[in-house]
């Protein structure tokens, strides 16, 4: 683990909590779909979900400019009514936009990274993982906070430990920023971690159910090394080979999260970007140019379970 891996990693899931292979040649040969720019959901629903977005608090509003809410969800076609499952949802950064954009027709089920998994970070203390260990009962009360007066129910689960009853109930399944660290444990052999949450998002959909991908995106040239995860990265044309791999079509991508200032190597990680500034320390010169840089480039990428 290089130099800034326990500081970045601790502060990621902070940040994150309540109080982020050899291609098959079948998938290989798959011709890659061109870019999709046109919004997925009614007009109706458009304006629906800018209305939740316009009352989201001004720190929430702040990073629009790099994570493109609204364009993202219409992309992946998430609209009001539908059960969403959402991959990793932490602090609630999108949970607080879906909860009251899905309305109380909808349904909301947060995924969690598989419990075993939490002690491969350096920073899980035993006091860390009690806390973790009752996630699945305190994420679910938490999150009701943020239903408002008609949000969509709420439920939650440990990946790789899926409910029966869930299964083909979804509509979408959402993740954003979070496959990095299940492709870099299942890379160091510490578990089957990347498959089991593609499994879970392929069984919890119904058929012709949506998986939308947000993820840290790096150029398809570095090694398989440097893009396991470790910093944050991945390849877009990696993505797309596992997700088809495990049963999915692949649909349309989008660069609406692009950011071409971000063009890491050497020893970057993700985490030196805002808004974490995990390697900037007291450097206000440092912390400057990374800020000019902005939020990290991402691949935005749309996949379907077969009908």
């Amino acid at each position: 683990m290089n130099k800034w891996s326990i500081v970045i990693l601790a502060v990621f899931v902070v940040a994150c909590q309540p109080a982020e292979e050899a291609p098959p040649a079948e998938a290989a040969a798959e011709p890659e779909p061109a870019l999709a720019e046109e919004s997925a959901v009614s007009a109706a629903d458009e304006d629906v979900l800018a209305m939740v977005l316009a009352a989201q608090p001004d720190d929430a509003k702040a990073r629009y400019q790099y994570r493109h809410p609204q364009d993202t969800i219409e992309f992946v076609g998430i609209e009001p009514g539908m059960t969403v499952l959402e991959g990793l949802p932490g602090g609630g950064w999108y949970t607080k936009i879906l909860l009251p954009y899905l309305g109380s027709d909808g349904h909301l089920v947060g995924a969690n990274y598989p419990l075993d998994l939490w002690p491969n970070f350096p920073f899980a203390t035993e006091e860390f993982m009690a806390e973790m260990s009752q996630w699945l009962e305190k994420w679910p009360a938490g999150a009701e906070e943020w239903r408002g007066g008609d949000g969509a129910s709420i439920d939650a689960f440990w990946f790789g430990a899926m409910p029966d009853e869930m299964v083909g109930t979804a509509d979408a399944v959402f993740f954003v920023r979070m496959l990095h660290n299940v492709w870099r444990f299942q890379s160091e052999g510490m578990g089957d971690y990347l498959d089991m949450a593609l499994k879970d998002a392929y069984n919890a959909l119904k058929p012709g159910g949506v998986l939308g991908v947000v993820q840290h995106h790096v150029r398809d040239d570095v090694s398989d090394e440097w893009a396991n995860g470790s910093h944050g990265y991945m390849r877009k044309q990696s993505v797309i080979d596992r997700v088809v791999a495990a049963g999915f079509e692949f649909e349309a991508e989008s660069d609406i999260n692009a950011n071409e200032k971000d063009q890491p190597s050497g020893d970057d990680v993700v985490w030196r970007l805002p808004p974490t500034f995990a390697t900037s320390g007291d450097d206000e010169a440092l912390k400057a140019k990374y800020a000019a840089i902005g939020e990290s480039n991402r691949m935005t990428l749309k996949f379907r379970k077969p009908e």
